[in-house]
């Protein structure tokens, strides 16, 4: 299997249609692993995951990658780049590890570190950002550990679990990036 790009115990490779399985729909229908993404509010069936697996393919403001064990070969969650916006030469990052085991292993940031470089250094972006709920302490920390810095706070974005959640805007400009590397 050719790895799109890679990283110690990880890579990335596009996501396929042959990813959407009984794991891929558990993941997205399971409270804990699904607690910040906006899908949570609506169940998602394997036809809702294929469809949207299939809208991305060949999509040249969204890159879509599975995030991959390298050992095992393992789907284990996803990283997305985009929407893209080519006039502004920016895009977001979300990302979902879905496979429990590697919660609190690094995948993460990984992840977000080979999308950063290959937004930066391939798509020649001149910035990536990052939006997340406030108590998402690990995906701020992620973003933070790769050079984002938190540039805004959205008061009572969104409602999660009975209460309002303010939202947290993370970024990095190309610029960042390059000095970070050095």
């Amino acid at each position: 299997m050719a790895y799109f790009l890679e990283q110690d115990d990880i890579f990335l490779r596009e996501v396929s249609v042959d990813d959407v399985n009984e794991k891929y729909y558990q993941w997205l229908n399971d409270p804990e692993i699904n607690r910040f993404l906006e899908t949570r509010f609506v169940p998602q069936s394997v036809s809702n995951i294929r469809t949207f697996v299939e809208s991305k393919d060949g999509n040249s403001a969204e890159v879509f990658f599975a995030i991959c064990d390298k050992s095992t070969k393992e789907h284990i969650g996803n990283i997305k780049l985009g929407p893209i916006n080519w006039v502004h030469r920016f895009a977001d990052i979300s990302l979902l590890v879905g496979d429990k085991k590697y919660w609190g292993k690094g995948v993460g940031s990984k992840a977000i570190g080979l999308v950063t470089e290959f937004g930066f250094k391939t798509l020649n972006l001149h910035k990536l950002r990052a939006g997340c709920y406030a108590d998402n302490i690990g995906s701020i920390k992620a973003f933070e550990k790769n050079g984002f810095s938190q540039e805004g706070c959205l008061k009572n974005q969104w409602y999660s679990n009975g209460n309002y959640m303010d939202q947290i805007w993370l970024g990095l400009l190309i610029e960042d990036y390059k000095d970070q590397s050095e």
